[in-house]
């Protein structure tokens, strides 16, 4: 990654990171509270007694639900040092924060972990097969990476088509093939993202040697939709994606 290319992202995360911690600390943003948590927690599985490698970590929420599971030990990676402070700040014995570019893991010794996770956080990397080759190298034999993403068609950019109404009609899907940085604004601030094709991740998964067990396209159900009544619209498209992978 260019250095400046570097720092602009890692700038951008520092300046939403303050917004991103208070919402955390509140339980988290609302399609992982109402959606993401129950999917990928089932996916992980029985994580009793397992060392496990939370890639992208944040500020550790999600850590911490894999502690609470009974994970023997989490290790928290993440390059945005406010989130790694924050983090630390509500740890336990069982889990450790590190500030370290997850697409660059040469600090940790190969064949060191039982499961990995990356919540959400490909679609953050400028490199994110870098990622993939450096989760699988510090797996286990027989370990597994789950990968919870943006769906690739809601990464694409598609927008919603509104009737004169105002109503929602369906979403416009166009440039799915054009792969790069898309913009956009998150609370009130400006974020980077990484639209790839779904094959593009599946190419790459395979070609570093996993196995690709599963893939779930999470949609909320209706006591959800009761409690979290701004996720009715994962009842329509699919913004969300979750690999299972296996070494």
């Amino acid at each position: 990654m260019v250095p400046n290319e570097h720092e602009r992202l890692r700038r951008e995360w520092m300046e939403l990171a303050p917004q991103w911690i208070r919402e955390a600390r509140a339980g988290g943003d609302v399609a992982r509270q109402g959606l993401l948590d129950e999917y990928t927690l089932a996916a992980c599985g029985d994580v009793q007694g397992l060392r496990i490698l939370d890639s992208g970590c944040g500020e550790g929420r999600f850590s911490r639900l894999l502690v609470q599971r009974g994970a023997q030990y989490v290790l928290g990676v993440d390059n945005c040092p406010p989130m790694i402070e924050a983090a630390r700040e509500l740890q336990s014995g069982t889990d450790q924060y590190i500030l370290a570019d997850v697409q660059d893991l040469s600090f940790l010794e190969d064949a060191s972990f039982d499961l990995a996770v990356s919540y959400l956080n490909h679609c953050d990397l400028q490199d994110f097969a870098a990622n993939v080759r450096e989760v699988y190298r510090v797996l286990k034999e027989q370990g597994r990476f789950v990968v919870v993403n943006i769906h690739p068609m809601r990464s694409a950019g598609g927008s919603w088509h509104r009737d004169s109404r105002g109503e929602k009609e369906y979403v416009m899907l166009d440039h799915y093939f054009a792969e790069g940085e898309r913009h956009f604004t998150m609370k009130g601030l400006p974020v980077t993202n990484f639209h790839r094709t779904l094959s593009t991740y599946v190419r790459s998964f395979l070609g570093t040697g996993f196995t690709l067990e599963d893939v779930i396209e999470p949609t909320v159900s209706p006591e959800n939709v009761a409690r979290f009544p701004e996720l009715a619209d994962e009842l329509r498209v699919p913004n969300f994606i979750i690999f299972l992978l296996k070494k």
